[in-house]
């Protein structure tokens, strides 16, 4: 959203703010790029949230806004004040969004979470490994990286809602439910089934869908994926078109119950070549999906990533250059890249209530002298 323009004050509470701020990598500063990477754009209003004075700031600038995203555990916005209920009087036309890792309803609602247990909790972590050995994590964020999605996907349609109505609602989203919604087959699959079909870890190869999975090149790792109408021309491009009417390999389902000897034919195949650029090449002449394993620095340093800005680098007026994830949707009316900032901390303290809220010198002084707001050079 601060990419394409939007005004964001985030409100962070005095006196530390975001904890974030303390994320790995930080620079002798104390400045952290991953907070840079996640704030870039935002103004910092650093203000003791539970302090009364502070709360009638917060309803003054709830009146101005379009939309108030909060992410405490349910409950806890409510008892500072700022219920649905309590916002929407104050502001009717505003859209209300809480994120949390459960959300607002349900019997785990009241507990505390974070990506990784909402992934336990929706039946992901479980299909992940090797299926002998204990269930792994991913190394990335996918849960809240998609929740924010989901929660911008929503805002979007609220507020073009409330422009047609006049009138805001409430948004109720969770880790828990963005999760469970990216079962692509498993769900349906063991329901359908009656039982028949568990989803399961499988670790290099899908459980349901072969040949698909990660085998072994003439020098690391490749990634394959052959859909049904896809197998015969792997086969035609490995010179086994014999494989199509092979008593073990004819269909998706035999293909399955003879995974190990599929892949021995497969990665027998690849050895053939003398390198996973030149194995690759075979597969995408025939147009067979297929990928290299890139490893994290290698995927920085691609040239497709840095072509389409998928890899950014920005600049940090304290962390100096450093590349982070670009901006992933591309609209043709807004091509331009915004020369965007992350704040230092409540270093928009006095602009936001001054521009905002037209405060003057004097009542922002007074806010300060009472130890209400915070700021701080990192």
């Amino acid at each position: 959203m601060a990419e394409l323009g939007a005004d964001i004050i985030k409100v962070e509470m005095s006196p530390f703010g975001d904890p974030s701020r303390s994320f790995p990598y930080r620079s002798k500063e104390k400045r952290s790029a991953y907070f840079v990477q996640q704030n870039r754009g935002k103004k910092s209003l650093c203000i003791d949230i539970k302090n009364e004075k502070s709360k009638a700031v917060l309803a003054d600038l709830i009146k101005e806004c379009d939309v108030l995203i909060e992410n405490f555990a349910p409950g806890v916005i409510g008892r500072l004040g700022f219920s649905w209920e309590e916002v929407h009087k104050l502001n009717p036309k505003l859209v209300m969004c809480s994120i949390s890792a459960f959300g607002q309803t349900g019997p785990l609602s009241h507990l505390p979470g974070f990506d990784y247990i909402a992934q336990a909790y929706a039946g992901v972590t479980s299909v992940i490994g090797e299926p002998d050995s204990p269930p792994s994590l991913p190394m990335l964020g996918i849960g809240d990286v998609t929740t924010g999605v989901h929660a911008a996907g929503a805002l979007g349609f609220a507020l073009l809602d409330a422009h047609r109505t006049g009138e805001g609602q409430y948004l109720d989203i969770s880790l828990l439910d963005c999760y469970f919604h990216q079962h692509e087959v498993n769900v349906q699959a063991y329901s359908a089934s009656k039982g028949k079909i568990v989803p399961q870890r499988a670790g290099s190869h899908h459980y349901a869908v072969a040949p698909t999975g990660i085998f072994q090149g003439p020098q690391g790792y490749i990634m394959i994926l052959a859909l049904l109408h896809q197998w015969p021309v792997l086969c035609k491009a490995m010179g086994r078109e014999d494989l199509t009417e092979d008593p073990l390999f004819a269909t998706n389902e035999l293909r399955i119950e003879n995974l190990k000897q599929l892949i021995a034919i497969i990665e027998g195949w690849l050895q053939s070549f003398t390198t996973d650029d030149e194995a690759i090449a075979a597969l995408q002449a025939v147009r067979v999906p297929v990928a290299p394993i890139l490893t994290v620095p290698q995927a920085i340093d691609h040239p497709h990533h840095r072509a389409r800005g998928t890899v950014r680098t920005v600049n940090d007026r304290m962390l100096g250059e450093f590349d982070m994830p670009g901006m992933p949707l591309k609209f043709s009316n807004h091509p331009g890249l915004l020369p965007l900032e992350a704040p230092f901390l409540g270093e928009q303290n006095r602009e936001i209530l001054s521009e905002w809220l037209s405060y003057s010198d004097a009542q922002i002084s007074e806010l300060e002298d009472a130890g209400l707001l915070t700021s701080r050079p990192h």
